[in-house]
């Protein structure tokens, strides 16, 4: 059971090129084992090159899917991006925080109906304080940033963000402790941390406030996968 449980809060990033690829990480699986996966994220690099059908693939599988395409325009084209979305049976979907209040309303309006949550992206874990300040000319800290874009986020409604395991406790402590702290940038105490910079290993982010995290390459491009997801537990 408490392996189980374990591995629901371990959402798993198949950043894969194509759908051949994404099958042949998924049928390496034994799922009559515990340690096999529970939740997967689709991005944009699989959801454009395999389209809607991944999902279908998916589900039939009874795996959970976050699908992460981070929808961030106008409010009433967010509304229509999440309306198109909705159909697919979900369970988390996202648009970026950076898109404003009226924006996160009117795209959590379109799911009305749908049981799929919502949450929205904050600042990206490829980011620090340096490209935050001297790029994106935000000249508050990052924690107050992120702060900021989760109250926003409860304010419209939605039902939690996407942070780096950094700012999650403090996003529970400060906005609410049921709003819904999902976290990328989760990587071993060995492995390489790539493009990320804000990262946390998975025992630490578990025990601070992070609700599911985030894991890919550690994972997908592991000799052995689920020997690998085993030992998260």
């Amino acid at each position: 059971m408490i392996m189980t449980s374990a591995l629901e809060k371990t959402i798993i990033a198949l950043d894969y090129p194509n759908l051949d690829s994404t099958m042949r990480f998924i049928e390496s699986f034994d799922y009559t084992h515990p340690a096999s996966p529970k939740y997967v994220k689709v991005g944009m690099e699989l959801f454009y090159a395999a389209g809607s059908g991944i999902i279908s693939y998916l589900k039939n599988k009874n795996l959970k899917v976050f699908l992460d395409l981070k929808v961030h325009d106008i409010p009433n084209t967010a509304y229509g991006a999440i309306r198109s979305l909705a159909g697919l049976g979900v369970d988390i979907l996202n648009v970026h925080a950076a898109g404003g209040i009226s924006m996160m309303q009117k795209a959590k309006e379109a799911l009305e109906g749908f049981e799929t949550k919502l949450i929205a992206v904050t600042i990206l874990t490829s980011l620090d304080q340096q490209a935050l300040s001297q790029e994106l000319n935000i000249n508050t800290d990052i924690q107050t940033t992120v702060l900021k874009y989760a109250l926003n986020a409860y304010n419209a409604g939605l039902d939690g963000v996407v942070s780096s395991p950094l700012e999650a406790q403090l996003i529970k402590n400060t906005v609410n402790k049921d709003f819904i702290t999902v976290c990328p940038g989760i990587r071993f105490a060995d492995s390489q941390s790539q493009d990320q910079k804000r990262i946390a290993s998975p025992d630490w982010a578990l025990a601070n406030g992070c609700d599911y995290i985030v894991m890919g390459r550690d994972i997908t491009q592991s000799v052995n996968p689920a020997l690998t997801l085993a030992s998260l537990l």
